[in-house]
């Protein structure tokens, strides 16, 4: 077993799939991607924060993962003859987080990004025991925060939440640091030469302090962003990266088209809070929401998609061909068709109260994350749909109690019957009908609540310290104004619900119709929450933005 990596002596074939060895035939076939070169004992052959994924089979000798702290270097794995180095960072040109050095001299196959991400999508058997090893090495780093990022902050802070939240939706690993558990909080501070109004803090690489980082500026500093070339041609921008924007760029990227996906925050949208999703097909015991997302994400960048995090479209050029997505800091792509799939936001309460506790009390995602902060306490969840239902079903696992606080009469016009089921077999969980909260007290949290049934008018105080907000949504589709034709409710209109006055207006210039999820604007489509009269499911989303891509390929034909 390689040293650093404590596991039961029951779970060998973990063990085995963290670092397995190639066959003398697989290494031949790994071998015709790459080239042969020798190593000396103690050469660096990649290091910390390299992002040119360099990818090294051991043929002789030893390499070693080393992690470097304070008191000196700490060997993770020791990769031996037949074995190799890399985690997911190969696939996706992020940097590295462990330095890869030859312990004893020898010989190594040493292949580059672009020749791994070959021979991943072209040798099938090779490629399954490579993915399952990376995917699994992230874990283990994520499990024992090994990183180049330490957050410090508090959990009775929004935005420490927030950070903590984007680190972990975008499965990079880091080092947790509470002051309020901290027994010398300011020797801490003062090592960094900051106070304690500065956090949360992000340190990078150990020596970068960011104060109350934005999402943006995390992903920078992280090197999460692969470099963009203003003058590169796609034949797809997906905006979006939910299950519709992930399957489109999957499908899109294994058919051969060069793919740029544009993510305003982190891969999953909206399906990525979701606890657990039990009725997607394929997954009988039920899969969550971040983990469907992870698996989706680094299956788009094995077959070479490009992925932007933390970058938003703020504005679609649609005058001329190719079309243009402005993503800011004067950086626009240019691609000859798109694929929206930018979903759609949960509605807010119109409580003016309700932007002051966001974090604090108030939250849109029931994760690990969120579940650890309400253990052993009552709280709300708000909404009728499934992922109301989900979030009710997982938080009752640790919270005293859950309220679920519905405008309707019922759930089962709008939640899953299993669902329902489910939420009314369970004596932990209270539905509240034609309920909704008109009061939030608190000074630095969440501390008191004041709902009202609609029919009796009745208004209750709860001193409940947590609301889980999924009620209703809006769709994020501002910057595709004026180009595309949208319903009253600010959703994209597609194929056959655009009217032929519409497009009329919309000056369709094309002897055919638009296509299945195709827009006002020929060549861009639409997919998942985004479009009008789409179906509020996962499985709904992955169809349709795999449906999207082959009328893609029409268009690029025509």
């Amino acid at each position: 077993m390689p040293p650093g990596i404590p596991l039961p002596p029951t779970a060998k074939s973990t063990a085995e799939r963290l670092f397995p060895f190639l066959t003398p035939a697989q290494i031949e076939r790994v071998a015709a991607h790459g080239q042969r070169r020798t190593m000396a004992a103690g050469e660096v052959l990649a290091d910390v924060g390299d992002s040119a994924g360099r990818f090294f089979v051991v043929l002789a000798g030893q390499i070693e993962s080393v992690r470097q702290t304070a008191t000196g270097d700490e060997t993770i794995a020791l990769h031996e003859r037949g074995q190799f180095t890399g985690e997911v960072s190969l696939l996706s040109g992020r940097r590295a987080l462990l330095r890869s050095r030859a312990r004893l001299a020898g010989e190594v196959i040493e292949i580059n990004r672009e020749q791994l991400l070959a021979l991943i999508q072209t040798d099938a058997e090779i490629s399954e025991l490579l993915m399952r090893a990376f995917i699994l090495r992230r874990v283990e780093l994520i499990s024992r925060g090994i990183s180049d990022a330490i957050v410090i902050g508090s959990s009775y802070c929004a935005k420490t939440l927030g950070v903590k939240e984007f680190l972990t939706r975008n499965g990079h690993p880091f080092t947790y640091i509470d002051l309020d558990k901290q027994p010398d909080v300011q020797a801490l501070l003062d090592r960094f030469h900051v106070t304690a109004t500065d956090i949360p803090l992000l340190v990078c690489h150990g020596d970068i302090v960011l104060r109350h980082p934005t999402p943006a500026e995390i992903a920078s500093c992280l090197g999460f962003n692969p470099a963009v070339d203003a003058a590169e041609l796609y034949d797809l921008v997906v905006v979006g990266a939910g299950p519709a924007g992930l399957a489109a760029a999957v499908y899109a990227a294994s058919e051969g088209l060069r793919v740029i996906v544009v993510e305003g925050r982190s891969p999953g949208g909206q399906a990525g809070t979701s606890s657990k999703i039990e009725n997607y097909l394929g997954f009988p015991t039920g899969i969550s929401g971040q983990a469907l997302a992870g698996r989706a994400y680094t299956q788009a960048q094995k077959f070479g998609a490009s992925v932007l995090v933390a970058r938003s479209a703020l504005r679609l050029v649609c005058t001329e061909r190719p079309y243009q997505v402005d993503i800011g800091d004067h950086t626009s792509l240019r691609t000859r068709t798109i694929v929206v799939a930018t979903g759609a936001e949960y509605r807010k309460p119109p409580l003016e109260e309700v932007p002051r506790f966001e974090g604090v009390g108030v939250y849109y995602a029931a994760t690990f994350m969120e579940a650890q902060l309400c253990s052993g306490e009552d709280v709300i969840v708000i909404g009728g749909g499934n992922s109301a239902g989900q979030a009710a079903v997982f938080l009752a696992q640790t919270a005293r109690h859950v309220y679920v606080l519905v405008r309707s009469g019922g759930l089962a016009q709008t939640m899953s019957h299993y669902l329902v089921r489910r939420i009314e077999e369970h004596p932990g969980i209270t539905v509240c009908t034609t309920t909704e909260i008109v009061r939030l007290e608190g000074t630095s949290h969440l501390e008191r609540v004041h709902w009202q049934n609609r029919v009796s008018g009745r208004v209750e105080p709860h001193d409940i310290r947590h609301i889980f907000i999924m009620a209703g949504a809006l769709p994020a589709t501002e910057w595709l104004k004026p180009c595309v034709a949208l319903d009253g409710n600010g959703f994209v209109l597609t194929g056959s619900e655009l009217p032929h006055e519409v497009l009329a207006d919309a000056k369709w210039p094309l002897s055919r119709a638009p296509y299945l999820l195709e827009t006002s604007l020929p060549g861009v489509f639409a997919a998942g929450d985004v479009r009008a009269g789409n179906v509020k499911r996962v499985a709904s989303a992955v169809g349709e933005g795999s449906i999207a891509i082959s009328f893609v390929h029409r268009v690029l034909a025509e």
